[in-house]
């Protein structure tokens, strides 16, 4: 796979979260024209965040039954831009609601696109595709909180949601034209038992520990990003929402950076990788506990967390999809639960640690959710071959699982 192809496929992802949480910096003028109680708004959000939890369980497993992923990733696009226009053009709430769930629902196209990756993707390159792929995703959540402030301030929060629904569109139009065909030697025959394959993998150990891991490291990532805004609004800086939405820049250098994880995964270090990510995640947030007395220092705590967060995650998937490679649609989308779940731990533990214990408090928090994952990657032992996991007979899938 060519770079063109690698980062059309991570533009897709970068649109399909962004859609996700591009109400963020706009939510206080979002609820107001569609007439919500400020204690409502919060609810913008969630309602994609939900609609994507749902397609995770019911739309993902697709994309071990259809025949053609690009098609599916296509579907999936247009299908995001109708939930997309609905929104823009919603003259309450209700309809609003409609639009932002059916987007969220279809937005699990993420998965079904890392799939695709790590289908087409020789063995020796299966890391750095899922790398560049998946750096679209950091692209799209930390990249929304800058640009979309941007196109509101312009035009007005309904803009935002028509430019996502173009983009869309147009990447719709494109990826079957674009993208080569899949040469797949298996996929699973019937959507019940794709669905039925996904709740196996829940007793599968690698799985079980590259999902908890990632769920401690998505919960200390949702620390810092649900709470930074709390401190840097109030004394002694008392930054503007668009000077706070800037330090989305910081994480997206540390993002990118971390690309460069799927390399190592492919050269059999992703364990290593993993362990070393995890100290340095920890190590962050004694950077990040400094935001009261120096933004500087804060950056680099930033750039070194969302580093070792996407080199975990680029390992992680490295690992599963090898592992796994009839489920890689399934796999994914299981493993995503995790992350969601853990996301949704650090946004609702920040603000109540914050409101009692200050920013030293959620720094702490942060590295506590950190070192948990660090433990899981510590204590787990080597996975016996036989019974342990579902594998192939392919000798790739073999080496990695003895990598891990």
């Amino acid at each position: 796979m060519n770079m063109w192809r690698r980062l059309l496929l991570a533009m897709v992802c970068g649109v399909a979260v962004a859609s996700i949480y591009a109400a963020q910096p706009v939510l206080e003028p979002m609820g107001r024209d569609l007439g919500l109680p400020p204690g409502l708004t919060g609810w913008i959000v969630s309602i994609a965040q939900f609609g994507y939890l749902i397609g995770l369980v019911l739309l993902v497993p697709l994309g071990d039954v259809v025949a053609d992923r690009r098609r599916l990733i296509a579907a999936h696009l247009a299908l995001t831009a109708v939930g997309l226009i609905l929104t823009a053009s919603a003259p309450a709430a209700w309809l609003a609601f409609a639009g932002l769930a059916t987007a969220g629902l279809f937005a699990v196209v993420v998965q079904t696109t890392v799939a695709y990756a790590a289908s087409v993707s020789p063995p020796a390159e299966r890391g750095r595709n899922i790398g560049v792929v998946t750096s679209g995703v950091v692209v799209g959540i930390l990249g929304a909180r800058v640009v979309t402030g941007m196109i509101a301030d312009a035009w007005g929060w309904r803009s935002i949601y028509v430019v996502l629904a173009v983009l869309s569109l147009g990447l719709a139009a494109l990826v079957p034209a674009v993208l080569p065909v899949e040469e797949r030697s298996r996929r699973i025959a019937g959507y019940r038992r794709a669905v039925v394959s996904l709740g196996e993998l829940f007793r599968r150990r690698t799985f079980l520990t590259r999902g908890l891991i990632a769920f401690f490291l998505f919960a200390s990532f949702g620390t810092l990003w649900n709470g930074y805004a709390l401190p840097l609004a109030g004394a002694p800086w008392h930054l503007s929402e668009t000077r706070i939405g800037l330090f989305g820049l910081a994480g997206l250098a540390g993002a990118v950076g971390a690309a460069r994880a799927g390399r190592w995964a492919d050269a059999g270090r992703a364990r290593l990788v993993s362990g070393l990510a995890l100290a340095l995640l920890i190590g962050s947030w004694a950077a990040i506990a400094y935001l009261p007395w120096s933004l500087w220092v804060l950056i680099v705590g930033i750039v070194a967390l969302d580093f070792a967060v996407q080199a975990v995650h680029v390992s992680n998937q490295h690992v599963l999809t090898a592992s796994y490679p009839q489920y890689l649609s399934s796999v994914i989308g299981g493993y995503m639960t995790f992350y969601s779940l853990g996301s949704a731990l650090g946004a609702a533990t920040t603000t109540a640690v914050f409101a009692t214990h200050g920013w030293v408090g959620s720094s702490f928090l942060g590295a506590g959710f950190a070192a948990c994952a660090l433990a899981v990657w510590a204590t787990d032992k080597r996975i016996p071959r036989s019974g342990a996991n579902l594998h192939s007979e392919n000798p790739d899938t073999r080496r990695t699982q003895e990598a891990m």
